[in-house]
């Protein structure tokens, strides 16, 4: 038997996904290393072992062994939403902040094509798109007078501090039939619910994309994915829910970020679950112990969690014993910037033009905003009469102005990382709007924690709505 430690790697180059799966579900009752069981298996052995564990008893985890990278090019933005879907994968998509669209680069959905509304639909795409060339003009001009050159910065990095500043802006206009990128990482438990879940679409685009992502899949995955199929159950539960939903006509309110649900003693429960990890105490003594302190002593404990932690260091897992419940309303494209966050629980309501749209201030500064403002009157009408059609094809016209209202809940860990990304000066403001608010709201109720986040406090979230934004929701 082989003592010595050894860490090495078994290569995609020589196994294939299905193998190197099977490789490491062996070792649980193999004594064998693993380049001996890899170097007894074949595709054929592996996909058989497959056939019989994971797919018959539902060994299903063998499966987060196998990994594959999928290039997904040109599909609407509306389609990246479902695609990154999923919360155990990794994406990275091509980004409206840093690249420039051209004029042609929307989708035209299969439902739309040869139909009686491609006429309304290819139009409404073609003026916002010739509304964001033209902005993008209008605002290089504006941002080039307001962000002069400054000493000892290259033309280069003028030029690139310009072109943020102009995408930043020009995006409110891109609507989600936008073509882009997205790369995705993926392991075959995990995509075969994808996959499951893009068969399931209400959008032939999306069905599409799941019936061409399974077939790649199939090259490297020819066991672990070949039973994901459509989950008809799903139209019945959105049928029946959306039946109730549409009788449920309560006022909404003005409120456009509230703070649902918290635990008043959140932080004792934080408090408590790490005197649990380094002590030998049930967890009830620990929060006994805790509730006894005075707050001079809580704060203290927090502190010293704290006092050595760099910039870059990860909170400990028991931060993750508190979370908050929010209803957001926010616009598209502080949404797909959110969505990325997989770790919170997120629940978005359809994309339409109900919830009204933003008007960034630059576009008043740059005299740009009565086209703006005609540009998404004109968007929102198109959306009607599509809706009235299809709404879920109508969502594609809807540009990233539009609000959109999201349910979500993350812990005080999740919190952490998300005001870390989303709170700093080159974060969008849209975004940084949005994590801005919910920390001040978090912060009236957890006060302790939340001295200690990597955060600048000098900005406000209505510093930010007043500086970047001359409306949050126009009708």
């Amino acid at each position: 038997m082989q003592t010595e430690r050894r860490i090495y790697r078994l290569s995609p180059d020589q196994l294939s996904a299905e193998t190197i799966a099977v490789t490491f579900a062996k070792t649980s009752r193999s004594p064998k290393t693993f380049d001996e069981i890899a170097a007894e298996l074949n595709d054929e052995k592996s996909a058989k072992f497959n056939e019989k564990w994971v797919v018959g008893y539902g060994h299903a985890s063998v499966a987060e062994h196998a990994v594959l990278h999928l290039a997904l090019e040109n599909v609407s933005r509306l389609a990246i939403e479902t695609i990154e879907g999923n919360r155990l994968a990794s994406y990275t998509e091509k980004s409206t902040r840093y690249q420039e669209w051209d004029n042609d680069a929307f989708i035209i959905p299969p439902e739309v094509k040869g139909s009686r509304k491609e006429k309304l639909y290819v139009g409404t795409c073609e003026m916002l798109f010739e509304a964001y060339q033209q902005a993008l003009g209008v605002l290089r001009t504006w941002a080039e007078k307001k962000h002069p050159h400054q000493e000892e910065e290259s033309d280069k990095a003028w030029q690139q501090r310009i072109c943020s500043k102009v995408t930043d802006v020009c995006r409110f206009l891109l609507p989600a039939a936008a073509m882009a990128n997205v790369g995705v990482t993926i392991n075959a438990r995990t995509l075969e619910y994808a996959i499951k879940k893009l068969l399931t679409s209400p959008l032939a685009e999306v069905r599409q994309i799941g019936e061409e992502v399974k077939a790649v899949a199939l090259q490297e995955l020819p066991t672990l994915v070949k039973y994901a199929n459509p989950m008809e159950y799903l139209g019945g539960i959105q049928a029946a829910y959306k039946s109730l939903a549409d009788r449920s006509l309560g006022a909404s309110g003005t409120n456009w970020c509230k703070l649902l649900a918290f635990d008043p003693e959140g932080e004792a429960k934080i408090l408590a679950a790490l005197l649990y990890r380094f002590g030998r105490n049930s967890y009830q003594s620990c929060y006994d112990q805790v509730i006894s302190l005075d707050t001079a002593s809580r704060v203290d404990l927090v502190d010293e969690l704290f006092k050595d932690t760099g910039e870059f260091d990860v909170p400990l897992r028991e931060l993750e014993y508190t979370s908050y419940v929010f209803d957001v309303i926010m616009d598209q494209g502080a949404y797909f910037e959110f969505k990325r966050h997989r770790m919170m629980s997120q629940t978005a309501q359809s994309l339409t033009a109900a919830l009204g749209f933003s008007l960034p201030r630059a576009f008043n500064e740059a005299g740009f905003e009565q086209t703006y403002i005609e540009t998404m009157r004109r968007g929102a009408e198109a959306y009607k009469q599509l809706a009235a059609w299809n709404p879920n094809v109508a969502a594609y016209i809807v540009p990233n102005a539009f609000n959109r209202r999201v349910l979500f809940e993350l812990n005080l860990r999740e919190l952490f990382h998300f005001s870390r990304l989303r709170c700093a000066s080159n974060a969008h403001f849209s975004i940084r709007r949005v994590a801005r608010r919910m920390i001040e709201d978090i912060r009236l109720h957890h006060p302790v924690f939340l001295s200690h986040l990597c955060v600048d406090c000098s900005e406000t979230s209505r510093d930010i709505e007043l500086e970047y934004f001359k409306e949050v929701s126009m009708y």
